[in-house]
């Protein structure tokens, strides 16, 4: 009897060991603002998947192919290189648009992976503009170092976002 205890408790500790290391889990980041502008007047600028380097202080260049189709690609060249974004959805009507990263480059964007939508509401003179997305960290082992670890991969993005966001509003409000 104590040796099918001590192997039960040798068995159950094989796999405790394995329970402690993980790899990654998705993260998140949302980031929102208002802007002093129809609501048309900032989907016409926020909704051009090609056009974020008219606005994103962050984004030097852009080179796209397909316009606002789905499928729709665009290169970001960042400071530090080159990332490139696949559209997944446009919706006209409803002002978001939502696409993917489809080539990372961890030292632009410490991330491996992202799923991100742009949303405009609002009525009237007054707009809301949401930026969320989910993520994966730059590093995807279990012991990632902290330059792409989870914690710097939501500070990179949420940072993306609202450098983003305040260059679109101040593109709209002229400021």
């Amino acid at each position: 009897m104590r040796v099918l205890l001590a192997l039960a408790v040798a068995g159950l500790a094989l796999f405790a060991v394995p329970a402690t290391a993980h790899g990654p889990t998705p993260q998140k980041a949302e980031v929102r603002t208002t802007i002093a502008a129809s609501p048309d007047a900032v989907w016409k600028l926020a909704g051009d998947f090609a056009g974020i380097g008219a606005w994103h202080p962050l984004v030097k260049a852009v080179k796209a192919t397909g316009g606002n189709a789905p499928g729709a690609e665009r290169v970001l060249v960042l400071e530090k290189g080159e990332i490139t974004d696949g559209l997944d959805t446009y919706d006209d009507a409803g002002r978001s648009l939502s696409w993917r990263l489809n080539t990372e480059n961890a030292e632009a964007l410490p991330v491996s992976f992202y799923t991100t939508t742009l949303t405009v509401s609002g009525a009237g003179a007054g707009s809301e503009v949401v930026w969320d997305a989910r993520f994966y960290r730059g590093d995807t082992s279990n012991f990632p170092p902290d330059e792409l670890n989870d914690e710097a991969a939501v500070a990179a993005m949420t940072a993306f976002f609202e450098t983003g966001l305040k260059g679109l509003k101040a593109k709209l409000e002229g400021k």
